[in-house]
């Protein structure tokens, strides 16, 4: 079955948009937030957990993935679906942010980007064609091409220099597919210059992918400069092809985002902020370390119908946090995906009835006022 995406219904009084994408392993309703699984797994999260929390695709990452188990484990097991037992779709990321974050081990060429591995310190070239040739026996329904992020706080020059080359690998990471069943969504780049991004937008969107992403943000712009340029490249991008804003991911970051038109989003912070301890609520950001909080019968949060408000004690949650118990990290992982998938359902609904304007500005009103009186409360603190 070949990618398809169907654009169901544009809010009247914003840029948000109501979709849904087919893939050969399900259907997927925008806008939509997927778990990250950098291993093929979500962190200190099995199948029944992904099913509870009502993950309909995930994220895993072609670099980690290609360094181990590598290509020939997923080509013995005819791929990621069956290696781990996920039978709904699956993004892969090109390898584009993790050669971002290595700058004093990898050297960047027109062929691609050379680098040690972390495991045993074997040399790799990571060039647009092996990245599509490792997702391919990834077998994910949709891939990502191989692009060269740098930081957004870079001059005008380098982030030019780095969006041409992001271009040229694009079009043979488009050249190198092979499967007709693996969408390919492209990236556009341009750093916080808005003549550099619409020329790749424009420069991209002539070509036959399957779906634009917006990369290169949350890598050192302010807030505002995110969220101008998320809009400009949303913007410019066809309507009927979806639109994939990389790696952003706070619950303000999504909602800003929708507002300003994009469909897809992945993080990995519901499940790195749970390893912290630290659980998103009604009432906020909540932090279950504090030692007051030891005494604590309350459910972590009374409005959340996940399994870990319903089964366990806010005081019992302190203890695996203190004691760093995994199980602690699973069952805030859990409440997070679920505080995450519920507020892209409220979304989704807001967009339906036309009334997305009203939802953005009242879920901004109470994430504002939980702001104001954060500093009374010391286990709350702003969205």
């Amino acid at each position: 079955m070949s990618f398809s995406f169907n654009l169901k219904h544009e809010d009247a009084g914003t840029r948000a948009r109501r979709g849904e994408f087919r893939t050969a392993h399900g259907t997927v309703q925008t806008p939509v937030f997927m778990p990250v699984g950098t291993f093929a797994s979500v962190k200190t999260m099995d199948l029944k957990d992904l099913a509870d929390v009502e993950a309909e695709i995930i994220l895993g990452n072609t670099y980690h993935l290609l360094l181990r188990p590598g290509q020939a484990v997923f080509e013995k097991f005819g791929g990621i679906h069956d290696f781990m037992g996920w039978k709904k779709p699956v993004l892969t990321d090109s390898g584009g942010f993790q050669i971002f974050c290595l700058p004093e081990h990898r050297k960047i060429t027109e062929e691609g980007a050379a680098f040690r591995s972390y495991v045993n310190g074997d040399l790799f070239l990571l060039s647009p064609e092996k990245s599509i040739e490792m997702q391919t026996a990834i077998g994910s329904d949709i891939m990502m091409v191989l692009d060269w992020c740098i930081e957004s706080t870079s001059d005008h020059a380098q982030t030019q220099v780095a969006m041409e080359l992001t271009h040229r690998w694009a079009l043979r990471s488009l050249a190198a597919r092979t499967r007709t069943d693996q969408a390919l969504f492209a990236i556009v780049q341009g750093g916080v210059f808005e003549d550099l991004r619409r020329r790749s937008a424009d420069f991209l969107t002539q070509h036959a992918f399957d779906g634009f992403a917006i990369g290169g943000l949350a890598v050192g712009e302010t807030k505002a400069e995110r969220e101008d340029h998320t809009e400009l490249v949303a913007s410019m991008l066809p309507k009927y092809k979806p639109r994939y804003l990389m790696g952003v991911g706070t619950p303000a970051d999504l909602l800003e985002a929708v507002y300003r038109g994009v469909d897809m989003f992945d993080c990995v912070i519901p499940t790195m902020y749970a390893q912290r301890g630290v659980a998103y609520t009604s009432r906020g950001r909540f932090h279950v370390t504090p030692t007051a909080l030891r005494m604590s019968d309350e459910p972590l949060d009374a409005n959340c119908p996940c399994p870990t408000c319903c089964n366990y004690p806010v005081g019992y949650l302190h203890h695996l946090a203190k004691c760093k118990e995994p199980t602690g990290w699973r069952l805030l992982a859990i409440h997070n995906q679920v505080y995450y998938q519920r507020l892209m359902q409220r979304m989704r609904t807001a967009i339906e009835q036309d009334r997305f304007q009203q939802f953005y500005d009242e879920t901004k009103a109470s994430w504002l006022a939980i702001a104001a009186v954060r500093s009374a409360d010391p286990v709350h603190d702003t969205i």
